[in-house]
């Protein structure tokens, strides 16, 4: 028999209470929440800066795991960058980025597990369009949830990436050829670039 295929959630931090965000994995039975931002600090939420998330987290029973050095989109590695810009098609190449997905994978077998960033539309996050779009190439189910609790399904929230990118699917252009252009264009769009800080 074929091993099942991993199923995991992406969730936003935005600019939610500890304690309206705490119900949002609750809500989803999330038992592990791996953070994938590079700088796992927030001056404006400082509910989400690393020790009071992690503390937070373990109160309410879930475990914090930290991923921002490998999946994060401000890499450290000056490989990862193009003209000034990240690359995110370089940071999916790195050897540590395809360790950290692997690892993601497992344990999502082993526990149910959420990608936190900070924004609250997957779509505008690097979560969704560099790492999501990792694990959906490596058959991972992946689910979306939004600021009101609501779970968003990948299959539907490429249709909005479809749509917002103006891809449209016909005979000259299929779906996956059309929705590869569409990621390359939002990464493009949100990629950090060290001279806008």
């Amino acid at each position: 028999m074929a091993s099942m295929s991993a199923m995991i959630y992406t969730i936003g931090h935005s600019n939610h209470s500890a304690l309206r965000f705490i119900d949002l994995p609750r809500g989803a039975g999330i038992a592990c929440v791996a953070d994938v931002r590079s700088t796992p600090f927030s001056r404006r939420n400082p509910q989400f800066s690393q020790k009071a998330l992690a503390a937070s987290l373990k109160d309410a029973g879930i475990e914090y795991w930290f991923l921002g050095d490998a999946l994060g989109a401000r890499p450290k590695d000056p490989g990862c960058y193009e003209h000034g810009k990240v690359s995110y098609t370089r940071i999916a190449a790195t050897p540590a980025f395809q360790e950290a997905i692997n690892a993601l994978i497992d344990e999502s077998h082993a526990k149910r597990t959420a990608l936190m960033c900070a924004e609250k539309e997957p779509l505008d996050c690097h979560r969704t369009i560099l790492v999501g779009r990792a694990l959906a190439q490596r058959d991972t189910e992946l689910g979306h949830i939004l600021a009101d609790g609501r779970i968003e399904p990948h299959a539907e929230l490429e249709e909005r990436l479809l749509h917002i990118a103006k891809e449209h699917i016909d005979l000259l252009s299929s779906r996956d050829a059309a929705l590869a252009r569409a990621y390359d264009k939002r990464g493009q769009q949100m990629a950090f670039s060290l001279t806008s800080g």
